[in-house]
């Protein structure tokens, strides 16, 4: 790690102060000439330093990336893939040589991408980004990650991969309001939201991490942040993957599609005046 300016420039005086022949160099002054060449050698020394921190950083961050059999190796091909073009033969990487790096980025379909550590090898969930929110891949987007895949994973090793709409969250919730803020039906009384318990919730499911844990608590604490709640109390809380029937999630749970979803007719609300 790189020694401050400072450190540099104390070890050289204390070297010059040894030496019987630089005696003579005694002059106090910032500006003296010794003490200014003292300071363009200190200042080059580090910078040299901070040069091979860097560089040695950028080794290291080279030979993680590039380390096989690893989750982080899975989700960095994952995020690299481009739809539509194909590789470079018998490599792992695509020549863009002449393509314009807007068109390169549009071709880069996958937004997210988890890994997650199998018995058998390993799940790869990926998601795109739609709007301002995340989506499924489409069914030719997938067919060809899946090629992509095939063709770059390690020998050996089985990849399950999947892209599917949000996990279902449905939520049961009793809130008491300050009726000077809200509506008898959880409304702002000025008019700027109808629903803003509702909105909280679902801004805070898309700020959540992709394949992030979603912790009731943390939910709880969204809602309890919005003006005008008083005081809540959760009477049901469950989510489902896919078509599989709801379950409950008592205290935290990672979304099986990386990503939590809630639909209007989930979200049931019963408004008490305090």
């Amino acid at each position: 790690m790189a020694r401050t300016i400072e450190q540099i420039r104390n070890e050289i005086i204390a070297a010059k102060e040894s030496r019987a022949e630089l005696s003579s160099l005694n002059s106090t002054s910032q500006v003296s000439i010794w003490r200014l060449l003292v300071d363009i050698v200190a200042t080059s020394i580090w910078t040299l330093e901070k040069l091979f921190d860097i560089f040695k950083a950028e080794v290291n961050d080279t030979i993680s990336r590039l380390k096989p059999h690893t989750t982080r190796w899975y989700a960095e091909k994952s995020l690299a893939f481009q739809f539509g073009y194909d590789l470079v033969p018998e490599t792992d990487t695509y020549d863009n040589t002449g393509i314009a790096d807007d068109v390169v980025a549009a071709s880069k379909v996958v937004s997210y991408a988890a890994v997650v550590e199998q018995v058998r090898g390993v799940r790869i969930k990926v998601a795109r980004t739609v709007g301002d929110d995340l989506g499924p891949l489409t069914t030719d987007q997938l067919n060809a990650f899946k090629e992509y895949i095939r063709q770059i994973k390690d020998a050996g090793v089985r990849v399950n991969i999947t892209s599917t709409e949000a996990d279902r969250l449905r939520v049961v919730l009793r809130i008491r309001y300050n009726p000077l803020v809200l509506s008898n039906t959880g409304g702002r009384l000025d008019g700027e939201t109808l629903h803003p318990v509702k909105d909280a919730l679902k801004e805070h499911l898309k700020n959540l991490p992709f394949n992030g844990v979603f912790s009731v608590q943390k939910m709880i604490d969204a809602i309890q942040a919005v003006e005008g709640v008083e005081d809540l109390n959760v009477d049901e809380v469950q989510s489902s993957y896919g078509l599989l029937n709801l379950t409950s999630v008592s205290i935290s749970r990672i979304p099986d599609s990386g990503y939590l979803r809630i639909a209007d007719a989930d979200f049931i609300v019963t408004y008490e005046a305090i």
